[in-house]
């Protein structure tokens, strides 16, 4: 499950990020479902904490990915596309005060929608399965090919880094 491409990926196509935000739908949207057929207003809490903290994740992880420092003043990366760059960029490793906030970022995205999903034992299954597809599929054809050979999900082999 961890196979490491020999071709690392230096610059992102636009296909990519459709790719990934097409897989990254599908938790979404499944989340969004189980919490809109039982409060509105939970599906409206629910967007606005995402929104709020991708751009904590944003700000505290991506400002150190060599992609961010790429392609003028607009994200050019598989997650985001065209988006400004609003911070700085701050190219190297992440200090564990970055790792930690970015962490706790994506596990409360992550288990946010449990309750709403719990009701619905179908949607909890296929939260958690393409959560998992994704996980492993990002890990399996991402990781292994990453420029940002600091990131703590890095796994290039040594002799690509060079």
């Amino acid at each position: 499950m961890n196979e490491c491409k020999s071709q690392l990926k230096t610059h992102h196509k636009f296909l990519d990020f459709l790719y990934w935000n097409l897989v990254l739908s599908v938790p979404f949207i499944t989340a969004c479902v189980a919490i809109v057929r039982n409060s509105m207003v939970g599906l409206i809490f629910y967007i606005i904490v995402c929104i709020l903290l991708t751009l904590v994740i944003y700000r505290f992880f991506c400002i150190h990915c060599p992609h961010y420092s790429q392609s003028g003043n607009y994200m050019k990366c598989m997650f985001f596309w065209g988006v400004p760059k609003f911070f700085k960029a701050k190219p190297g490793p992440l200090k564990l005060i970055d790792k930690t906030v970015a962490m706790i970022a994506t596990i409360i995205i992550i288990l946010l929608p449990l309750y709403w999903l719990l009701l619905q034992p179908g949607f909890l299954v296929i939260y958690f399965l393409s959560l998992g597809v994704m996980g492993a599929t990002l890990r399996r054809y991402e990781c292994g090919r990453c420029i940002y050979f600091q990131c703590p999900a890095n796994c290039v082999p040594e002799d690509l880094k060079g």
